[in-house]
């Protein structure tokens, strides 16, 4: 594909290039190609997706459209590529929302063996674990064959992606809620004071 260059993305005469695995298409079209065009609608974009390799060009449908736009959908379609449900990533639409993937054979290598392992933490008997961190930092997690996926506002998504760091190089369950307990609260008091003196200068 003309303007594809190495790694998921390229960026060339305003339009974006990326790859998603084939057996993830169905779930970013839905059913009737419901999903891709109310997509196409709150982004103000046009995307094409050839179904045979899973290679996605976005593109304005008018020289309005802002680029931030078509950095949103890249975003909704690299959630719905890493594993989450449409439903899920319609929030990274949302201003301050971002997308964060964790490459895990990047950090752990690519032995079977040790990806099911560090995995099997990340996720927790029932899924336990990885509820926990979503509801602690208010994010969405997902944890896929090699990848996890964090959606949430900046600061809170940097949170999770730290508390998982420290899963994988072993910390104790208990230690790392600890920690997300401790920096969610610093930064609940410091939004809130950044909100009590906006509220209160305000002329």
């Amino acid at each position: 594909m003309e303007g594809f260059r190495k790694g998921d993305l390229a960026i060339g005469e305003t339009k974006l290039y990326l790859r998603i695995p084939v057996n993830r298409i169905g779930a970013l079209i839905g059913e009737g190609g419901k999903v891709l065009k109310e997509l196409e609608a709150r982004t103000g974009t046009r995307v094409t997706v050839d179904s045979a390799n899973g290679s996605v060009t976005i593109e304005p449908v008018a020289p309005t459209t802002r680029i931030d736009k078509l950095l949103k959908a890249r975003d909704f379609i690299r959630a719905v590529a890493a594993g989450f449900s449409p439903e899920r990533a319609w929030r990274l639409l949302e201003e301050d929302q971002t997308l964060v993937i964790i490459d895990l054979k990047e950090v752990v290598g690519d032995s079977p063996n040790h990806l099911a392992r560090v995995k099997g933490r990340l996720i927790g008997e029932r899924g336990k674990a990885r509820r926990n961190i979503e509801q602690m930092t208010g994010t969405y997690i997902n944890i896929g064959e090699d990848k996890v996926a964090i959606i949430g506002d900046y600061e809170s998504a940097q949170v999770a992606r730290e508390a998982i760091e420290m899963l994988i190089q072993g910390r104790k369950h208990s230690t790392v809620y600890r920690y997300i307990d401790r920096l969610m609260r610093e930064i609940k008091r410091r939004r809130m004071t950044e909100y009590w003196r906006h509220d209160f200068l305000k002329p």
